[in-house]
């Protein structure tokens, strides 16, 4: 691979800084191979393109969009999209899709998810990695080809909007919502989705701004959700909802403030899939909550676990039927969308499922809240391999797995530890039926990992 490529093309996505790694001969020699590797080449089909309200997003789509017309395939332009909404497009259209984005990271980076008619993953086993290798003797050229195939700008977001209303409507009482945008992809989805909804918005950075000007989009990390937290206080709302950059991912708050576990969502919406389909299969990722499989299996149906990482998910999804899947990352998994992932169908199952309660968020999520978690706990380890060799061997005398790095499980407790695709981390979790077992493994575990 070249080494440009080398550098910008992850496990799931290309992601890089601008212009230094990403540019836009890099975007344009990927959209080739793109048209390549999806079969639309040469006058055979057209693909999707979306793009974020990143700086550099519009150059970038542009340069994607040439690179695909230039192997005579055609492009319809959706403009500004999350990235469920372009997962949208392509599926409705059974069309392949390019989305510019680098999720939440950094203002200055930028990247591309890409995906096969039908919203289908490419990753970096299924078409990503020879995407690269085909785009790398490309970017030494002195002339480039004349963009032959068409191009069509169409606005995606009413089908969108209309799609994820249809399958998880919000009917009851009337409730009042404030979501945080993260200055993302939201603020583009949200007015279009929650205009169609009886509920008082309380909006927080809904304005598109690329330079993320209040906070990173990055739900994930808990210092970007205290403005949320203080204005669900102070406004009395009943739910608060945040986004990350392109509104994949979505993390709620309940009426306290309190940040709920995206394990305990997986399970909430599991139980809402399994009303309708009883008997389904449900998945969950290795670091779900054991109350998730233990709630599937309470409501009738079968929990299966994956490992961490989109890609892997939606193909499980594919080969079981499964009728959801979730992540403790914030990332769910829905089958009748494509299989697809989309923070804004999880935050409408959420509203759902609250709109037809009596009672608040967190008297709604209590049932699925069971044990105690550290949440992900990342070291900076050079040598991963060995010490997490080292702590199987500590841990010798008990039940251990190896789906997704190491899994050592007992009776009242269960850790993983597992490599990060691409840093020199270890990323630990831990669970117990307390804070005190919870706090108890956890430290033993660190001072395995951190010497």
């Amino acid at each position: 691979m070249h080494p440009r490529l080398a550098a910008v093309v992850k496990a799931y996505d290309v992601r890089g800084s601008v212009p230094d790694q990403l540019d836009t001969t890099i975007a344009r020699a990927m959209g080739e191979a793109f048209a390549d590797e999806t079969g639309i080449s040469e006058g055979r089909g057209a693909a999707v393109v979306g793009r974020d309200m990143r700086v550099s997003s519009p150059d970038v789509a542009r340069a994607v969009a040439d690179g695909i017309r230039s192997r005579g395939a055609d492009v319809v332009d959706i403009g500004l999209a999350s990235t469920d909404l372009l997962y949208c497009a392509s599926g409705q259209l059974d069309l392949p899709g390019v989305m510019v984005t680098a999720s939440h990271n950094p203002p200055q980076d930028n990247g591309l998810k890409t995906c096969r008619a039908g919203a289908r993953p490419i990753g970096i086993d299924t078409g990503l990695r020879s995407m690269a290798e085909a785009a790398g003797p490309l970017l030494d050229r002195t002339e480039l080809p004349e963009p032959t195939g068409s191009i069509e700008h169409r606005d995606f977001l009413q089908p969108y909007a209309d799609l994820l209303l249809s399958l998880a409507p919000v009917e009851g009482r009337r409730l009042k919502v404030v979501v945080d945008a993260g200055n993302g992809m939201a603020g583009h989805t949200v007015p279009a989705v929650f205009g169609q909804l009886d509920v008082e918005l309380v909006p927080l950075y809904l304005e598109l701004d690329g330079t993320f000007p209040n906070h990173e989009a990055n739900p994930l990390d808990s210092s970007t959700l205290v403005d949320l937290q203080a204005l669900v206080r102070e406004s009395g709302a009943d739910v608060g909802l945040a986004f990350d950059g392109d509104a994949d991912r979505c993390f709620v708050v309940d009426e306290t403030g309190a940040v709920v576990a995206p394990s305990a969502i997986t399970a909430l919406i599991a139980t809402r899939a399994l009303a309708l389909e009883p008997g389904a299969t449900v998945l969950h990722n290795v670091i779900c909550s054991r109350a998730v499989p233990e709630i599937i299996r309470e409501h009738g149906g079968t929990p299966v676990r994956t490992p961490v990482g989109h890609s892997l998910i939606k193909a499980e999804m594919a080969r079981t039927g499964a009728v959801f899947g979730g992540e403790h990352s914030g990332h769910f998994y829905f089958r009748e969308f494509f299989l697809a992932d989309s923070g804004m169908l999880a935050a409408l199952h959420v509203l759902g499922a609250l709109a037809q309660s009596d009672g608040t968020v967190s008297e709604l999520m209590a049932e699925f809240s069971r044990y105690a978690a550290s949440g992900e706990i990342n070291s900076r380890v050079e040598d991963q391999q060995s010490v997490v060799e080292a702590i199987a061997e500590r841990y010798a005398d008990l039940e251990q797995d190896r789906m997704d790095g190491l899994t050592v499980t007992a009776d009242d407790w269960w850790f993983n530890v597992r490599a990060s695709n691409t840093e020199p981390l270890l990323r630990l979790n831990v669970e117990g039926v307390d804070d005190a077992t919870m706090q108890r493994v956890r430290d033993e575990v660190l001072a395995l990992v951190r010497g």
